[in-house]
């Protein structure tokens, strides 16, 4: 049986650990007690207390394993990945850096890893979906539309957040890039709405964000956005914070105390988006990829709605996150993906057979991708 270390036990990396610990033995590592609490009810997980923010902790904790998943903050991904790079272990990271993943990539050349980044379900699974495409056809354009939402509407904001407020401030702050007839177009966010219907939930508003990452730099696509959808309104209220200066990240001083209005906000916010205990929420995310294939005009659709899990208490953000990169572990660790060195998810898709795997193992835990040709 393999050993494979979880380094972060939040909402997503508590999900990851508990669906490996299925098929491997897993040790999940975490500073705050609380989050480990959950997981220490299921007998085949070890878990281990550990500050992951030291290299050397890093490395006692990840000595003997297999395979390690990265579920830590985003603010320590970059450094926590390339830590577990130079010990030469491979890796599957979900903790979406700032930093580009492609800098480690000679690191991990050097050091024989397989590192597939980014494993989500966007970026994650549209990437893996449109690397499967872009190999098999002539693809034109690119289009995905995703967001994570409560299926309880609460005024002002009707949102809540499974994460941090303040990453998803960056989000709305962040100049979004997309590619528009061979170029690269750089918008602020929260412009260029658009609405969406969808038969589960209804009318959905979508909005630029830099959400291509990676896609911008490996694909020669002509055409390819991403949005993130709310309900309708929702960035109205942002745009007001935003132009206001509440998310301004230089220091203002007030009553003699130094402050950064966005650590404020993102304060002030965390209760207001935080979802309550059991609270249902959804995941919905439509792609369209359209090209030429096999000489005709073609269009490919996904739609992916899951919802909370009431069964198990996992949200359907997590589910998403957690079992694409669970799925990306298994893909690794049976030798379908051995890929060395740092690898987007589009280099996943890119090899045959591993689109369809991916699919499969999801569709084994629920979540089912609806899928159409024209």
């Amino acid at each position: 049986m393999n050993k494979i270390v979880v380094l972060g036990s939040g909402m997503v990396g508590s999900a990851i650990a508990l669906d490996l610990a299925k098929m491997h033995q897993v040790l999940a590592v975490d500073l705050n007690e609380d989050n480990l609490q959950i997981i220490k009810q299921n007998p085949k997980i070890q878990t281990q207390i550990s500050d992951l923010s030291q290299a050397e902790n890093i490395q006692k904790v990840i000595a003997d394993c297999d395979l390690v998943v990265n579920a830590v903050p985003g603010f320590m991904g970059f450094q926590t990945t390339k830590t577990v790079i130079e010990a030469g272990k491979n890796i599957v990271d979900i903790s979406f850096f700032p930093e580009d993943s492609l800098e480690l990539d000679e690191l991990a050349k050097e050091k024989n890893v397989i590192a597939v980044v980014d494993c989500g379900v966007a970026p994650g699974m549209g990437n893996v979906i449109i690397g499967h495409h872009n190999a098999t056809m002539e693809v034109d354009s690119y289009e995905c539309y995703v967001g994570g939402l409560p299926f309880k509407r609460t005024w002002p904001f009707e949102y809540k957040a499974p994460f941090s407020p303040i990453d998803v401030i960056e989000e709305y702050i962040r100049p979004a890039r997309y590619i528009k007839d061979g170029k690269l177009v750089t918008m602020p966010a929260l412009t260029e709405s658009e609405y969406l219907d969808f038969n589960e939930i209804g009318t959905l508003e979508a909005f630029n964000t830099d959400g291509l990452r990676s896609l911008l730099f490996t694909m020669k696509i002509p055409n390819m956005i991403e949005k993130t959808m709310r309900f309708p309104g929702h960035i109205d209220y942002m745009k007001m914070l935003r132009e206001a200066g509440f998310f301004g990240e230089e220091e203002i001083v007030v009553k003699g105390v130094k402050i950064r209005p966005i650590d404020l906000t993102a304060k002030l916010l965390l209760d207001k988006w935080k979802l309550e205990k059991n609270e249902a929420e959804f995941t919905v995310m439509k792609i369209l990829v359209a090209g030429k294939e096999n000489g005709k005009s073609v269009c490919y659709q996904y739609d992916l709605f899951d919802r909370y899990d009431e069964s198990t208490g996992i949200s359907s953000m997590a589910r998403t996150t957690g079992y694409s990169a669970t799925a990306a572990v298994d893909l690794v660790m049976n030798g379908d993906f051995q890929r060395i060195g740092v690898s987007p998810p589009e280099y996943i898709g890119a090899v045959t057979g591993c689109l369809g795997k991916m699919l499969k193992y999801q569709k084994e835990r629920g979540i089912m991708y609806k899928i159409s040709k024209t």
